[in-house]
C-alpha cells in the first residue's frame, strides 16, 4: 500500500478568482464555492467509510474574499470599519457564508462603496478540515480516531491548533503568506472550530443565536425569559417570531409545550429570534470566570452587536440592599482567566450607549428616574474574582484592595465578559443584583430573600430585555464605535 505523504492528491475544480463590484453576487458566488468543497468532502468522506482507505487523498480548500487598494485617499474617519487602513492586498478566508450571509454582503458592500474598488472571490490555500465540513451538514459524524482500520488524517485534512487561534484579533498575527493583510477578526478555522464548540456547549445550532447577546448566572433568568418570550409571541406587534431552547426545540405559539432535555449542556441557550436576527438570545453561563471567557471566546465569531451581563452579585457597600442593583463603570479584574490575552495593565472602559441604554431602562422598568433611582442603583466598579469562597481568607488582603478600588459589587463574571467583549470589539455592559453582602452578616443563604429582592429579580431580565431593544434601535455604526478598535483593524467588523 502506498505511503500516505506519497498519495496522489484530489482536489475540486481549480478557478480563477472572480471579480465582483456588487456584494449579493460576491456572497453568492462564497456560497457555492463552500458548497462544492463541503460536497466533495463529504462524498469522499462517505465513500472512504464504506469502501475503506483510498488509493489517495482527498483536499478542498476555504473560499476566500480579497479586495487590492492603491489610493491613500481617506474613508469617511466616523466609520470604526468598512475600510482598510493602507494600501495593499487583504484577504480572509470564508466558512459558511450561507450562515454569515447577511454579514458579509454587508462588510464587502462598505468595502466596495468606501474604496471604489471590487472584490475578487476564490479559492484560498487553506485546507478546509473534514470535521469541520461535515459539522455543517446534519446527522453526519466523523468517528473517533482508532475506529477505522487506518487513520482519516492520511486521507483528509484535519484540522489545525497552528492556524486555529486568536492572533487577529489579539493583535499579533503576521500578514498572510502571500503578504496580504487580514480582513476579518477570525480565520475561517478559527470560525468553524467556535460553532462545533458552541453546538456542543450550548446545545442549540449557531443559526439561532441572535445579534444581542445576555448572560446570567441564575436559573431563575432563565425560566423569566421564557416566560417574556411568551407573552412577546402572543403579541404580533412585538416582532418576534419564535422561542428556541436546548435541542433546538422551536416554538411559534405561546402556548406550545417546549421540550426540556433529559440532560441539559454546560451552557444552556434560549433564543427569543427575529426574522433579521436582531432577536435577543440568554445564556446561562453558570457561575465562574471560566465558562465566562468560553461563552464569549465562541459566541463572538457571530459578531453579535452587544452582550450584557445581568447575573447576581455580592454587594459591598452597607448602603446596599439585597435588590438593588449595580451598573458597571469599571471593573477590577482579579479573575486571571485573560492575563495571557488582555493584560491588566488595559483599561476596559464603559461604553456610553451601554450605559444610558441600560440606565433608561432600569428608569422604565422600576418607574424611577433621577435622583430617586439612586435609591436602588448604584454605579460603580465591579471587581470580579476566581474564587468562590472569598469570604474565608484573611480579609485584610482582598477587603484593603476592594476598598482601593472602590468596588461597589462584587461577581465572578463580569469583568471577563467586558474584557473579552473589549477583545474581540464586541459592545458589553453590566448590570448586576445584589444577591447578598458578605462584609456585612447578609450571606446567601435560604430564606434571606426579601419581597423587595424577588421583585427585583423579576424585574432584572426585563430590563436586560429593554436595554437591548434600545441598542437595536440604534444605528450600527453608533454601537461599533471606535472606542473598541486599535491602530489597525481589520475592515471587517
Amino acid at each position: 500500500m502506498t505511503p500516505a505523504r506519497f498519495l496522489p492528491i484530489k482536489t475540486p475544480t481549480d478557478y480563477a478568482h472572480k471579480v465582483f463590484s456588487d456584494a449579493g453576487a460576491a456572497v453568492a458566488h462564497l456560497i457555492d464555492l463552500y458548497q462544492e468543497a463541503t460536497d466533495f468532502l463529504l462524498a469522499h468522506f462517505n465513500e472512504t467509510l464504506s469502501e475503506g482507505r483510498p488509493e489517495s487523498r482527498f483536499r478542498a480548500f476555504y473560499p476566500e474574499v480579497r479586495i487590492t487598494t492603491t489610493s491613500h485617499a481617506k474613508t469617511d474617519s466616523r466609520l470604526a470599519f468598512g475600510h482598510v487602513p493602507l494600501p495593499g492586498a487583504y484577504a480572509a478566508t470564508i466558512t459558511r457564508p450561507d450562515l454569515f450571509h447577511n454579514y458579509l454582503v454587508q462588510q464587502l458592500g462598505l468595502l466596495i462603496e468606501n474604496h471604489g474598488v471590487p472584490v475578487s472571490v476564490g479559492w484560498s490555500t487553506t485546507p478546509m478540515p473534514v470535521h469541520f465540513a461535515v459539522a455543517a451538514r446534519p446527522g453526519v459524524n466523523v468517528p473517533q480516531e482508532g475506529v477505522l482500520d487506518f487513520s482519516l488524517r492520511d486521507v483528509f485534512d484535519v484540522p489545525d491548533l497552528a492556524s486555529t487561534n486568536d492572533d487577529i484579533v489579539n493583535g499579533t498575527a503576521a500578514p498572510h503568506a502571500d503578504g496580504a493583510g487580514h480582513l476579518a477578526p477570525f480565520s475561517a478555522q478559527r470560525i468553524d472550530y467556535s460553532l462545533a464548540r458552541l453546538s456542543h456547549y450550548t446545545a442549540t445550532l449557531p443559526e439561532h443565536f441572535q445579534n444581542h447577546v445576555l448572560f446570567t448566572n441564575y436559573q431563575f433568568y432563565v425560566d423569566e425569559f421564557e416566560a417574556v418570550a411568551r407573552e412577546m409571541l402572543a403579541d404580533p406587534d412585538a416582532g418576534y417570531s419564535s422561542f428556541v431552547g436546548p435541542g433546538n426545540a422551536e416554538i411559534t405559539a405561546p402556548d406550545q409545550d417546549l421540550p426540556v432535555l433529559a440532560k441539559m449542556p454546560q451552557m444552556p441557550s434560549y433564543h427569543l429570534k427575529r426574522p433579521d436576527g436582531q432577536g435577543i438570545t440568554l445564556v446561562n453561563i453558570g457561575v465562574g470566570p471560566s465558562n465566562a471567557k468560553t461563552a464569549t471566546d465562541h459566541i463572538a465569531v457571530l459578531r453579535p452587536h452587544a452582550w450584557l451581563m445581568v447575573g447576581h452579585c455580592a454587594g459591598l457597600r452597607n448602603s446596599q440592599s439585597l435588590g438593588d442593583f449595580v451598573l458597571a463603570h469599571a471593573y477590577l479584574r482579579e479573575d486571571h482567566v485573560l492575563d495571557d490575552d488582555l493584560p491588566v495593565w488595559v483599561p476596559i472602559p464603559a461604553l456610553a450607549e451601554i450605559q444610558i441604554a441600560l440606565q433608561e431602562a432600569v428608569a422604565e422598568v422600576t418607574k424611577l428616574d433621577g435622583y430617586e433611582l439612586k435609591r436602588i442603583m448604584r454605579t460603580g466598579t465591579v471587581a470580579t474574582i476566581d474564587n468562590r469562597n472569598w469570604e474565608l481568607r484573611d480579609h485584610s488582603g482582598p477587603v484593603h484592595r476592594l476598598s482601593q478600588s472602590r468596588a461597589v459589587a462584587l461577581d465572578m463574571e463580569s469583568a471577563t465578559i467586558a474584557a473579552n467583549g473589549f477583545r474581540f470589539r464586541v459592545p458589553y455592559g453590566t448590570l448586576l443584583c445584589v444577591s447578598d453582602k458578605p462584609l456585612h452578616g447578609e450571606l446567601k443563604l435560604p430564606g434571606m430573600a426579601t419581597e423587595f429582592y424577588r421583585t427585583q429579580v423579576a424585574n432584572h431580565l426585563l430590563i436586560g430585555i429593554r436595554a437591548m431593544e434600545k441598542l437595536r434601535e440604534m444605528p450600527l455604526e453608533r454601537i461599533h464605535s471606535r472606542k473598541l478598535r486599535s491602530f489597525e483593524e481589520t475592515a471587517f467588523l
